[in-house]
């Protein structure tokens, strides 16, 4: 069986102002989705999980669905606040997701199958895809080696202000050793620096490897995710502004020795809207790639 692309989509509403006003930067008209369905089709990935709030249901079908569904295989999960395990009650005054964890768990009822985890509003490049396509092809079900697809930290910065990113750091046959979020990285004359929790700057080597979170998995990962977030809510479940990541729960699973994690590097350039002055740079590097021929235009022409 072949690898699902599993897309994280709940957070596009706050992102982009919701659907209907999905920002386009492809020169047809085309959002950073369309290119990544797009390359993960021309990878080898037939079907598309999204997962989305339940709200956002009737305009997704509409706008996202319909325009997919003739190219790719799709399907809809749903992030809601009371899907959490018996036992636990949702806070009154809660309202925001329970996080990226909890919201790749939510996609087991639709996951039988090795998967692939992206943002839906990040461009990840093509080759990024093959990388994590052909990783996953070798995997079976109840594989423990997971992966995260590890860009060169200077191609994934922004020239309007500081980003955070998912620092890896790896041992000498490439698999992680912890991931450190760093939450305030500048670009440099010199590479880059970050500022950490006390207001110091200190440099940091361009090439280190980032996390973007590009992902892959085999579906053993559901039962840990189930389980550590039970420990999660009994500590947490409280807090309205607690978030179950995944981050967090990749570092206990090496903590712990339970799977390994490989960081397979990626040549390509991470594009994405930070601020809103980064917005003409991804137009302008897209059309590029466009003028080179890597991507047609229409893209589904």
């Amino acid at each position: 069986m072949k690898p699902t692309l599993l897309v994280l989509a709940a957070g596009m509403g706050s992102r982009y102002g919701g659907l209907k006003q999905m920002d386009q930067f492809g020169p047809s008209g085309e959002t950073i989705i369309d290119y990544s369905i797009y390359d993960a089709r021309r990878c080898g990935f037939e079907k598309v999980v999204f997962i989305i709030r339940r709200d956002m249901e009737e305009d997704f079908k509409r706008n996202m669905v319909a325009k997919y569904e003739d190219k790719i295989e799709v399907h809809l999960a749903f992030q809601e606040l009371n899907d959490i395990p018996a036992g636990f009650k949702v806070p009154a005054e809660r309202k925001k997701p329970w996080g990226t964890a909890h919201a790749i768990w939510v996609a087991h009822r639709a996951v039988k199958e090795p998967f692939a985890v992206i943002n839906a509003d990040d461009f990840y490049g093509k080759g990024s895809y093959q990388i994590l396509y052909d990783f996953l092809s070798e995997k079976d079900n109840e594989a423990l080696e997971y992966c995260i697809i590890g860009y060169q930290l200077s191609k994934t910065l922004s020239e309007h202000g500081h980003v955070s990113r998912g620092v890896c750091q790896t041992d000498d046959e490439g698999f992680l050793q912890s991931i450190v979020e760093r939450t305030k990285i500048y670009k440099t004359d010199g590479g880059a620096q970050y500022e950490d929790e006390n207001g110091a700057l200190h440099s940091i080597d361009g090439n280190t490897p980032v996390s973007m979170n590009m992902m892959g998995f085999s579906p053993s990962i559901f039962g840990y995710l189930e389980k550590y977030f039970y420990d999660f809510l009994k500590e947490h479940g409280n807090d309205p502004k607690a978030e179950y990541l995944l981050p967090t729960v990749i570092d206990r699973l090496i903590r712990e020795g339970v799977a390994r994690v490989k960081v397979l590097p990626t040549n390509e350039s991470w594009f994405g809207v930070t601020y809103k002055e980064d917005k003409p740079v991804v137009i302008e590097k897209i059309g590029q790639l466009v003028t080179d021929g890597m991507y047609p235009s229409p893209l589904w022409g």
